[in-house]
């Protein structure tokens, strides 16, 4: 009996080293440091509170036109549009990686097709385009078309809404990096979620966006404006934030 309680205790030790040196490699792994800052998450209509709002639909303070003045964009019931003629509009702020979210709508009487159908672009950095286009039911070429990085790559699918309905895009954007003499050393990357829907997923950009040509990186500062453009259609834009990531 004794040699029985003897060995029962024995397991008894053995286990509880076994648990403690196990315990001790879990230990191991923890990092404690850095802590993530807290915050608190959008609703679905209010942003994140460490985004920067770019536009809550009262004011286009935080842009610039491309003529170096206030910008002429009407607005109306929370949202902007182009006014036609009058040229796009940039971020009076620079920006590099970022997550950017912009909510944008065609309009609901349709004029034209393909190209000159609901027409404008979000530009990171003032130099790479995610299209926006009026693509329901509408034909063009797919590396051209809503959610398209412009002439480089295709979206995985067409998830537009009608014309006159909102939209949503979700941006995460890493900027190219350069070496000291002006060679690209890593390529923009860009992941686009359009109505909820993953459309480009951290594709690699080829260069900045060109309408004729191929695509070619020029070294440029880390931090740039985003840009809106006026491609002469009434797109209407609202609820623009973004937090650099």
């Amino acid at each position: 009996m004794k040699k029985m309680k003897l060995f029962a205790a024995s397991m008894l030790l053995f286990s509880a080293c076994i648990v403690m040196a196990q315990r001790a490699e879990h230990d191991v792994t923890n990092v404690w440091e850095p802590v993530p800052e807290v915050i608190t998450p959008g609703d679905g209509t209010a942003p994140p509170s460490d985004a920067i709002v770019l536009f809550d639909g009262t004011s286009l303070d935080s842009w610039i036109s491309d003529s170096g003045k206030a910008p002429e964009w009407t607005i109306d019931n929370g949202a902007m549009t182009v006014k036609p003629g009058t040229g796009g509009i940039s971020t009076k702020q620079g920006f590099g990686d970022v997550q950017l979210h912009i909510e944008w709508r065609a309009p609901e009487v349709v004029k034209g097709d393909g190209q000159g159908r609901g027409n404008s672009g979000v530009f990171l950095m003032g130099l790479y385009e995610v299209q926006v286009l009026d693509c329901y039911e509408n034909e063009t070429y797919p590396n051209g078309q809503a959610a398209s990085i412009y002439k480089q790559h295709i979206p995985l699918v067409n998830a537009c809404r009608e014309p006159g309905q909102w939209q949503t895009y979700d941006i995460i954007f890493t900027a190219p990096r350069f070496s000291e003499n002006g060679r690209v050393t890593h390529p923009a990357r860009v992941t686009v979620i359009h109505n909820g829907v993953l459309v480009q997923n951290n594709v690699e950009l080829w260069g900045t966006t060109e309408f004729i040509g191929l695509p070619t990186y020029k070294a440029h500062d880390d931090k740039l404006p985003i840009s809106l453009q006026d491609h002469g259609d009434l797109v209407s834009f609202r609820n623009i934030w973004i937090r650099e990531l």
